[in-house]
């Protein structure tokens, strides 16, 4: 994520007011990116900044979502779910962590990137599609809740088990959007008596390898080098084993493949399939 948000043409869903609502959330962030070298009122610049940026946000939800209901929009439900998550879930999680962390540098880098990250990726994918401009299917055929339940807890344990940290949820939903640099780590699965492939894609934010792999590597840096990033495989490859070994039906199931993608590599198979 860089240092600012440049609008674009493709930003632009076809509707006025929710475009220009959109220019406006981009502007704040703009504004928060600048704020944040300010040092000396680097906390105070920042929550008031942020305060701004969530009650605008809600607002535009709000609005938004009013939108679609006078139109009948068929993915109502999806989006307005996807809305709730980032209010629910996501805003207050990153809220805690800047509070936690005394508005530490990392962390409002961490709450920047993802609040631009999921603008950005929202933008041009659930707002594109109330104009009919483009059909986003991505949130069919889930998991049901239980299932998702399941994981959930599966992950978070065998994170603790590989990374050693209690792993905190974010978001239960996720759509590909870019929060900042990380690697992305594909890895295939098969069986021997049938073609069906079970394809597992892992995204690891560059501060989150930094700060467990790297300290347990005794590596004192700032960027991915090419030890922490054969380092991070490794660790995901153990990660991925804890997590298939606490379901049964995938017993059958043996590494084929790994590749470590692009970012733009990773978004197509996300979005497009």
């Amino acid at each position: 994520m860089g240092n600012q948000l440049v609008w674009q043409e493709r930003y632009n869903i076809g509707v006025s007011f929710i475009d220009e609502e959109h220019k406006k959330l981009f502007s704040i962030l703009n504004k928060l990116f600048t704020y944040r070298g300010e040092e000396e009122r680097n906390q105070w610049v920042c929550q008031e900044g942020i305060k701004y940026f969530k009650e605008h946000a809600m607002r535009h939800f709000t609005e938004e979502e009013a939108y679609m209901a006078s139109i009948s929009y068929i993915g109502f439900d999806t989006h307005r779910r996807l809305h709730d998550d980032f209010r629910r879930r996501i805003l207050p999680a990153l809220e805690r962590e800047l509070e936690q962390t005394g508005y530490s540098e990392e962390a409002i880098s961490h709450f920047l990137g993802v609040c631009a990250g999921w603008l950005i990726g929202h933008t041009l994918t659930e707002d594109v599609a109330i104009s009919g401009n483009k059909n986003s299917g991505r949130w069919k055929n889930l998991l049901s809740g239980d299932q998702q339940e399941d994981i959930k807890k599966v992950i978070t344990q065998e994170m603790f088990n590989v990374f050693h940290v209690e792993a905190h949820l974010l978001s239960d939903i996720y759509g590909a959007e870019k929060f900042g640099s990380g690697i992305y780590y594909r890895l295939i699965y098969g069986t021997s008596n049938s073609d069906e492939k079970l394809e597992i894609i892992m995204v690891f934010e560059e501060q989150m390898i930094i700060n467990t792999v790297g300290k347990v590597l005794g590596i004192h840096t700032n960027e991915l080098d090419t030890m922490l990033i054969h380092a991070t495989r490794y660790s995901a490859r153990q990660l991925v084993n804890g997590m298939m070994e606490c379901f049964p039906g995938l017993s059958d199931y043996s590494f084929e493949e790994e590749n470590i993608l692009s970012y733009n590599d990773f978004y197509k198979l996300m979005v497009k399939g």
